[in-house]
């Protein structure tokens, strides 16, 4: 049972669970065919810390798809996120050669290459390069120069860069598991292709996909992206605060979380109760629900606090136009929303998957949209022959030999 040619899938490896979303290239845009899912064992904070774990976590979830949706999967755009993820703009200048003064696409690649020749550790690897607007002499805000005439072409861009040793590992959990990877997505820049309209990316948009392990953080202005970091913080840190706060077992807390979690005690009637099972198989308790919202919600103003500290001390914070996007799974939780408000005096909305046809009623959640933004991804660049395939061989070896580079160096 052979790959079709216009079937595209994404892997969202995260700290809490694994999905592959098979999606189906048709002439109207793309249908989701098939879903698969399997708890994530063997990541830590968006980071493998696990290979056979990973291996197995990511089959499980991929043959769950490929019952769904009757293909075989053979290669897939992965995600990678983890507080090692670095983002920070760069410029690139070139004088324009072409004939009659006139931009070809030459000059923009130079102009590209030119804005990637910046220092990095060797222990890094750029996994992005995302054009932010071009100037051609002093005219800004251009968003396609090529067939303009002028003499200076200036671009700026926004690279990401990340640990070798964590994309190595996530591509060789992958080719484990039988698949080629090809592209390496970051999860935010995924995210947003499923939950983000053209109009909040131009007036400014905070975007945070709140995962298990992280909180993955990206400022959209004028259509490109400025910054992107991620917050070692996410909805396991909710779960150990519930398990030490109510002296429960992590699992459930976990359950308690998902049943009977809010965010904002405020909106929770003071006289309900819930129960509450102890710690080896000790007798069960009830306490007021509003005593769990109040272990929540420090947790969950603190993470809107760091983000709002962090956009704020680059000069964005009068920016966001279009206010804040909150997904993935920690969103789903009541009074999420009205806290982000609180915090970062902004309009805030949840983000859900968009722009899919197929079973996009099952996808209508926050808790795919990286999954479904990667299927997009996948789509829009195949459609536009950017992305650099990258087969079992070519890629491992290319961070082989710069992980030679960076042993030689030190050693």
């Amino acid at each position: 049972m052979a790959k079709p040619t216009n079937i595209v899938v994404g892997l969202d490896i995260g700290t809490t669970k694994i999905c592959a979303i098979v999606g189906e290239i048709t002439p109207s845009g793309i249908d989701i065919i098939g879903i698969g899912m399997s708890p994530s064992k063997g990541l830590r904070r968006g980071v493998v810390i696990n290979i056979d774990q990973t291996v197995n976590s990511i089959r499980r979830a991929v043959e769950e798809a490929e019952l769904m949706s009757g293909i075989k999967i053979k290669s897939v755009f992965a995600g990678i996120a983890g507080s090692h993820i670095r983002g920070f703009n760069s410029r690139g200048v070139v004088a324009v050669s072409g004939k009659n003064r006139e931009i070809t696409q030459y000059d923009i690649d130079r102009a590209i290459d030119a804005a990637k020749a910046v220092a990095i550790s060797a222990d890094r690897e750029i996994i992005h390069v995302l054009p932010q607007e071009f100037i051609v002499d002093d005219q800004r805000g251009i968003k396609e120069p090529l067939g303009m005439s002028g003499i200076r072409l200036e671009v700026e861009v926004h690279i990401v860069t990340g640990a070798v040793t964590s994309a190595q590992n996530i591509i060789k959990s992958v080719n484990k598991a039988g698949l080629e990877v090809q592209d390496i997505v970051l999860e935010q820049l995924a995210s947003a292709e499923a939950v983000l309209n053209q109009d909040e990316r131009e007036l400014g948009v905070l975007l945070l996909d709140i995962g298990g392990g992280t909180t993955d953080v990206a400022v959209f202005l004028g259509g490109g992206v400025w910054h992107t970091s991620v917050l070692p913080l996410g909805g396991d840190h909710v779960t150990n605060d519930i398990a030490v706060g109510l002296r429960t077992p992590i699992a459930e807390a976990e359950r308690i979380k998902k049943e009977y979690g809010c965010a904002l005690a405020d909106l929770v009637d003071p006289d309900e109760v819930i129960v509450v099972p102890s710690v080896g198989g000790e007798k069960e308790r009830k306490i007021p629900r509003h005593l769990l919202c109040e272990i929540i919600e420090p947790r969950i103003e603190e993470i809107f606090s760091l983000v709002e500290k962090e956009i704020k001390s680059l000069g964005y914070g009068n920016l966001l136009a279009a206010g804040v996007v909150i997904t993935g799974g920690t969103a789903i939780m009541d009074g999420v929303v009205e806290v982000a408000e609180r915090v970062f005096e902004l309009p805030v909305r949840r983000g859900f998957p968009k722009g899919v046809g197929g079973l996009s009623d099952v996808v209508d959640n926050p808790i795919f949209s990286t999954g479904v933004g990667l299927v997009l991804y996948g789509r829009k660049n195949i459609d536009q022959h950017r992305f650099s395939k990258f087969p079992k061989d070519k890629l491992f070896s290319r961070i082989i030999d710069r992980m030679k580079k960076w042993l030689t160096e030190f050693f």
